[in-house]
């Protein structure tokens, strides 16, 4: 069961913008990255499967994030890699706003 932990506030993530979060998971604090597209908050996991790089300091296109090492990039809807060198997905969360703080849904 999923249950939402409240990240931060909505107005602190502007249209286009991409900042880092810690999430308290059970296994321990996890960094995402945020993204504000089109009016819509998307949640991701901050870091390349390709390379060591945080994606909040890539480049947002579109709803594309792509690594600021290697060009790799991944969609931030669904995880999916969109352009090489990486192969495999990132993780994605649910978002909600709600009382004007951005709320992701972990298990």
């Amino acid at each position: 069961m999923s249950r939402w932990i409240d990240l931060i506030d909505a107005a602190a993530l502007a249209e286009g913008d991409a900042v880092a979060v810690t999430a308290a998971f059970a296994a321990g604090p996890r960094e995402l990255a945020l993204f504000r597209v089109d009016g819509e908050v998307y949640a991701t996991d901050n870091v390349c499967t390709h390379a060591d790089a945080r994606l909040c300091d890539g480049f947002l296109i579109g709803h594309e994030i792509e690594c600021p090492l290697h060009q790799a990039r991944f969609d931030i809807r669904d995880g999916r890699v969109t352009c090489e060198p990486a192969t495999e997905p990132i993780a994605t969360w649910p978002v909600k706003i709600d009382g004007g703080r951005v709320w992701v849904a972990i298990d």
